[in-house]
């Protein structure tokens, strides 16, 4: 099965309000994984003509911010109109296919991605003509849920340290994050 392991980080929670900073994406095929640092990947930056958040949120992305104001060329940097056509075209090049409406649908994975990174997606211009994810979306805490202990799903650092990673701490960096839930979904592949 071929997925898409998609991280954002955002100026905030709320979908309706904050904004996407960064969004990275990578290509997983699960009949032939390769190594991580061959995966296909794509990263953006996302510059708005003001930014909206929580304290905590942009203390969190300071880095970005950063990169954010450098004046410099820089590649990965777009708007908010001009990251799905992008993503559009990654996702070509990578032979995802398009629909009888011309539009690229594929199954998303990442952490808590259903009910973070989707909305914000959907608020993006053309969200559901350029691209769309599937409804069902594959979250790793699924597979490192504790039935019998946990009173909750397990975040990421959780599912990373049950999953015995020798860093088990969070990178709060798209491509980082994106790679790690494809690790983190890795040793399922044959169950």
């Amino acid at each position: 099965m071929r997925y898409v392991s998609l991280d954002l980080e955002t100026t905030g929670g709320n979908f309706e309000r904050h904004q996407i900073l960064e969004l990275a994406a990578v290509v997983e095929d699960s009949k032939h994984p390769l190594p991580l640092h061959e995966l296909p990947g794509f990263r953006r930056v996302v510059r708005h003509p003001e930014y909206v958040g929580s304290a905590g949120a942009l203390a969190l992305n300071a880095r970005l911010l950063e990169e954010l104001a450098h004046k410099g060329p820089n590649r990965e940097l777009c708007t908010p109109d001009e990251l799905l056509p992008q993503l559009r075209e990654f996702l070509l090049v990578q032979g995802f296919k398009t629909d009888k409406k011309n539009c690229v649908t594929f199954t998303i994975a990442g952490k808590n991605v259903a009910v973070f990174d989707v909305p914000f997606l959907r608020r993006l211009p053309g969200y559901g003509t350029l691209v769309r994810t599937e409804p069902a979306t594959l979250d790793p805490a699924a597979f490192y849920l504790n039935w019998h202990k946990d009173m909750r799903l397990p975040t990421m650092q959780t599912c990373k340290a049950r999953a015995k990673f020798e860093d088990d701490t969070v990178a709060h960096e798209a491509l980082a994050d994106a790679l790690d839930v494809v690790r983190l979904l890795r040793p399922f592949y044959e169950r």
